[in-house]
């Protein structure tokens, strides 16, 4: 007998997307004439978090909207940026940005909610870490379930995997 349907809801990032990313902001910062003599770079910080600093608080944000356009191009949603405000730092000022991944447990509650309230009957979403399984009787109810959650907005990133 084979076991029910089911498929896996992650946040999950490429980490090698966002470097390629990352080099190609640093690349066009370096080329930029908008760019030049304002000391524009950007650079990782640790394993989940980026800092871009500038001389002005303008540049920095006009860097940041530079790496946007690179993750949008590598099919990297924004939710997964979480970037903070620009602080004066010395004679620069910086701004420190963080990739998320998993899916925290108030937004999988939230989620699990939702499927619960108004999925098709017989699906179940269990919590898993930081990701959920949906299970089902039928393929067609998994599908209107993943259909159901790409049109809310739960603030993350979300992906359907290991659909079986």
């Amino acid at each position: 007998m084979a076991s029910a349907p089911s498929f896996d809801i992650v946040s999950k990032v490429d980490r090698q997307e966002v470097d390629n990313a990352v080099q190609q902001t640093a690349k066009e910062l370096s080329q930029r004439f908008d760019f030049r003599g304002t000391g524009a770079e950007i650079k990782w910080a640790g394993e989940e978090g980026l800092t871009l600093q500038a001389e002005t608080e303008d540049r920095v944000l006009a860097a940041l909207e530079v790496f946007k356009e690179k993750l949008i191009k590598r099919q990297i949603s924004l939710k997964a940026l979480d970037a903070g405000e620009p602080r004066a730092s010395g004679k620069v000022h910086r701004l420190d940005c963080k990739i998320i991944q998993g899916i925290e447990s108030d937004k999988a509650k939230a989620i699990s909610k939702k499927i619960r309230d108004e999925g098709p009957k017989g699906v179940q979403a269990q919590i898993q870490g930081d990701q959920l399984r949906v299970t089902g009787k039928k393929r067609d109810d998994l599908q209107a379930v993943i259909a159901m959650l790409k049109q809310e907005d739960f603030g993350v990133a979300l992906q359907f995997t290991n659909y079986r």
